[in-house]
């Protein structure tokens, strides 16, 4: 390994401590964002992930055109149906583990046994999608649109700085008015809570961060995958060994600080994937548990009502499905590829939507019930 991979390994590390620091002082779940949206009409963390677009949007675009780091980013490529597939069953399943990828990371790491149960879930989908990635392939490949755009700007033929600044004069007066009305904040907080605000600003410059670092906004998906090969190859090693699944290597590129060809996809072998996606992960629990232990909050509790239980375990292996089937999460699809304006990312968060509105209507008809009973 070389010293740049262990900058990056280590900066991996920081960054995803950070990232789980700020989410756990400030709430920040993306489920809840859009699951609050439809159960409760509230929109204030919609309004914060409109601020960490408006803040991502020029960062990315100074960087790329700095000439340090190309876009599109590593992982995305020409639209398809089955990005707006995937996400509606991404949102079906966020909802119901009550939480994301992410989300279950940080929340695992403050204690919360659901979590555990998502993260197992999360773990389980990826892998049973490896048994049908062939057909998926061929049907992803078959609704795939009639173009070889992956970003709007790609489509439009249009310089990709031209609809930041057209997206930029609408969305700051926008956000300029809803701080004139403190539209931004939670009121009557304990002192140690961070605003949606500003945890979306951090956000947005840890996003940065790792597009500097390792040439890729932030993403753990594929990570999962391998998790799930790596047990596979321990229990049965003839199954795993016959997963095609396992043998790709999606990953192909030079990090921007050198280093050599990173080269890694799904399978259990520790790779360019793993180098980037293991640091994040480690990172975010274990800058949430950092800040629960501060706080004096971190415990365990496992009582938890079987129809919750069962709805959290689903929700993660659908999440999981879901994540192979997009391709990729919430949080690589909206803060990191909807500020490039990535086509496949657009996709996605409309699939995401009625996702997010179906999860909510099977919480409130088939778990919060037995909750009252």
């Amino acid at each position: 390994m070389s010293l740049v991979h262990v900058f990056m390994l280590s900066g991996g590390l920081l960054l995803g401590a950070a990232a789980g620091f700020v989410m756990h002082r400030s709430g920040y779940c993306v489920a809840g964002m859009f699951r609050d949206l439809f159960m409760f009409r509230s929109t204030l963390l919609l309004k914060s992930l409109i601020l960490l677009l408006a803040v991502s949007l020029p960062l990315f675009e100074l960087i790329h055109l700095s000439g340090f780091v190309a876009l599109p980013f590593p992982f995305f490529g020409p639209p398809s149906l089955a990005n707006l597939l995937g996400g509606l069953l991404f949102g079906i399943g966020m909802v119901l583990a009550g939480g994301c990828v992410v989300g279950t990371l940080y929340k695992l790491g403050s204690g919360s046994f659901p979590a555990l149960l998502a993260l197992a879930g999360l773990v389980g989908g990826s892998t049973l999608y490896a048994f049908f990635h062939p057909t998926w392939a061929v049907f992803a490949k078959a609704v795939a649109f009639p173009t070889r755009a992956v970003t709007l700007s790609q489509l439009l033929l249009q310089p990709p700085w031209l609809l930041v600044v057209v997206l930029e004069v609408l969305l700051i007066p926008l956000l300029f008015v809803w701080f004139r009305q403190r539209r931004m904040e939670r009121p009557a907080v304990v002192a140690s809570y961070l605003q949606p605000w500003k945890a979306a600003l951090l956000l947005a410059l840890i996003g940065t961060a790792s597009v500097l670092l390792v040439g890729m906004p932030l993403g753990i998906t594929t990570s999962y995958s391998k998790m799930g090969a790596f047990l596979l190859q321990l229990v049965m090693p003839d199954v795993a060994a016959g997963v095609s699944y396992f043998k790709l290597l999606p990953l192909n590129y030079t990090p921007p600080l050198g280093g050599g060809v990173l080269v890694g996809g799904p399978g259990a072998a520790f790779d360019g994937v793993a180098l980037v996606q293991y640091p994040l992960i480690i990172g975010i629990i274990a800058g949430s548990a950092l800040s629960a232990l501060l706080l004096g909050e971190w415990r365990m509790h496992f009582g938890l009502p079987w129809r919750q239980a069962v709805s959290v375990l689903l929700g993660g292996v659908i999440m999981g499905l879901a994540s192979r089937m997009a391709p990729a999460c919430n949080i690589w699809h909206l803060f990191g590829g909807l500020p490039i304006l990535a086509l496949q990312s657009m996709l996605f968060l409309l699939g995401l939507l009625p996702g997010a509105w179906l999860g909510g209507l099977l919480l409130t008809h088939w778990v919060m019930p037995a909750d009252i009973e």
